[in-house]
């Protein structure tokens, strides 16, 4: 097996070496098969039945067992909040990281309720303080506001992108067979829809939404950052790593590195909402194939996500106009695919109720 070892990549031309392989499309058959052995209509669990080949395939086996599972949260402050683009200000993010620490936060009860570990992450708060139960990996202080300057040096977001990938090599060790993405930092839907705007080639206004609940103004002050910030450096034209040095945020570099590392590490990542998304294109940019290692969990209210989803090639299971975020919606997600995994794992035969198997004709 692959050594484990730590990485820290140190030039962007390392990460684009990075050579991922695709998932076994044997494995992936052979998981198919053991559905359509089971005592029901073919393919009648929809998406599920995609969701667990896939998830098969990246670990190698028909035998999966999901039950160690995990969200990490990647938590960081971002320096364009001087701007006016939230309703908040910094210190709210430091307020539910602190929540998280004690899993007091929406996505600790939800995943202490289904028996899921949060790994909650300071990559870049805006803070000197020690929170007990956080993990401490922070960068910087937060980045720095993308409008007076750029929000990371190159140096900065390659160390949180190595950050991330290691926390897939850390969990690997652990025994962590499925792991989702979560963040929290005021500020950090102007920074992904900035990603998402320069990556996609889109319109500002198309990619741009309310985040935790703007005003009209407010919506509109956003979107006139996201456009002069863009113009201000070209990146409509530049490389996915430097569109994040430039205009992204700590967290979504770590997550973005969180993604890469599922694919290197063959560990399946369970994507949350928008700012996990932008992670994940950014991600599939740097290098082509991790999209084959990512699972999308909801379709949430950002414009942005159908047109993401698009280009990652990835079907999201819940459409609930979830709008949350800290990856709530990937560990709702990790609770549907308990159930599905019930009836796979507990497999009832044709031949247990005496029923003829179901022919697969197309």
């Amino acid at each position: 097996m692959e050594s484990l070892m730590k990485q820290q990549y140190s030039s962007y031309c390392e990460l684009t070496n990075i050579h991922i392989e695709a998932p076994s499309k044997t494995v992936s058959q052979k998981v198919k098969a053991n559905w359509d052995a089971i005592a029901k209509p073919l393919d009648s669990m929809g998406a599920f039945e995609d969701i667990v080949c896939k998830i098969g395939s990246i670990l190698g086996t028909d035998k999966i067992d999901i039950s160690k599972k995990a969200v990490i949260i990647m938590c960081a402050d971002n320096g364009i909040v001087e701007e006016g683009v939230s309703q908040t200000g910094q210190e709210v993010t430091l307020a539910v990281a602190k929540s998280m620490a004690k899993n007091q936060s929406s996505v600790g009860k939800m995943a202490s309720h289904i028996k899921a570990d949060t790994i909650p992450v300071d990559i870049g708060i805006n803070s000197s303080e020690e929170v007990e139960g956080l993990l401490n990996k922070k960068v910087r202080k937060g980045t720095r506001n993308f409008l007076k300057e750029e929000a990371m040096t190159s140096e900065e977001a390659l160390k949180a992108i190595s950050i991330g990938i290691d926390m897939v090599r850390n969990c690997k060790d652990k025994g962590y067979k499925l792991l989702a993405t979560g963040e929290m930092g005021i500020g950090n839907t102007t920074t992904s829809s900035a990603i998402a705007a320069a990556l996609l080639g889109c319109k500002v206004e198309d990619v741009t939404g309310r985040g935790a609940g703007l005003s009209d103004k407010g919506l509109e002050r956003k979107i006139a950052v996201i456009k002069e910030a863009l113009d201000k450096y070209g990146l409509r034209d530049k490389d996915p790593f430097t569109i994040l040095r430039t205009v992204g945020g700590l967290d979504i570099a770590g997550l973005t590195g969180l993604c890469i590392g599922g694919a290197l590490y063959r560990v399946p990542i369970v994507l949350d909402g928008f700012i996990s998304m932008a992670a994940g294109l950014v991600a599939e940019r740097i290098c082509p194939g991790v999209k084959d290692y990512l699972i999308s969990s909801h379709n949430g209210k950002e414009p942005a996500i159908k047109l993401m989803l698009e280009k990652l090639s990835l079907k999201p299971v819940i459409d609930a106009s979830l709008a949350l975020g800290e990856g709530t919606g990937s560990v709702m997600l990790f609770s549907l695919l308990d159930m599905a995994m019930c009836i796979y794992d507990n497999q009832t035969s044709f031949q247990d109720i005496e029923v003829e198997e179901y022919q697969r004709f197309v």
